[in-house]
């Protein structure tokens, strides 16, 4: 059996020494109720910010007015100030080359999709020490089912970060053995 793609992502933010930071609107807190539900998510789960308004992403996530006013708050340059505003936030305490932002922000339905923004459109954040990025997916279901593809798409993101991030670690540790061989023999 397969574990649940919040416990993967848990193992791997284990095993990489990352922190992870949510900023959630359409799921409305779904992603950190998953993470939560993994025994020992405190180990590097820090925090989940809920911010449904617009007013919310500009006041706990730092969006600006003038993001969400051109592009609204389903677009990849809202997603992308949510997951490094969640970073952000964080840096007092945890340094941001040790944190992982991602949110999401999109049109669970069954209101709310319009032209070039239908229901289940859903907008993924990353924000990571390498860079932010954005992800577009669509899903076709009613609210609740719109909300988990949501939640899953944003937890397959982090996991396919996370694998290349563990991956990266994996072969500068062996690049830095063959150095250390190297140079004793």
């Amino acid at each position: 059996m397969t574990d649940t793609l919040e416990k993967q992502v848990g193992g791997y933010l284990i095993s990489t020494g990352l922190k992870l930071c949510l900023a959630e609107s359409c799921t409305g807190g779904l992603i950190a109720h998953r993470i939560t539900n993994i025994a020992g998510s405190s180990e590097y789960f820090l925090a989940g910010v809920v911010a449904y308004s617009y007013e919310a992403k500009e006041t706990l996530l730092g969006v600006r007015k003038s993001t969400l006013t051109r592009f609204g708050a389903v677009s990849q340059e809202t997603v992308l100030e949510m997951a490094n505003g969640v970073r952000w936030k964080m840096q007092k305490r945890f340094p941001m080359e040790k944190t992982v932002g991602v949110s999401v922000s999109g049109i669970a339905g069954p209101g709310g999709g319009m032209p070039g923004k239908p229901v289940g459109l859903v907008w993924v954040g990353l924000s990571t020490p390498e860079g932010n990025e954005a992800f577009q997916f669509q899903g076709n279901g009613n609210r609740e089912e719109n909300k988990a593809f949501s939640a899953d798409k944003a937890l397959e993101v982090l996991l396919e970060y996370l694998r290349q991030h563990a991956g990266k670690q994996t072969q500068e540790r062996a690049d830095s053995n063959s150095r250390c061989r190297l140079l004793s023999t």
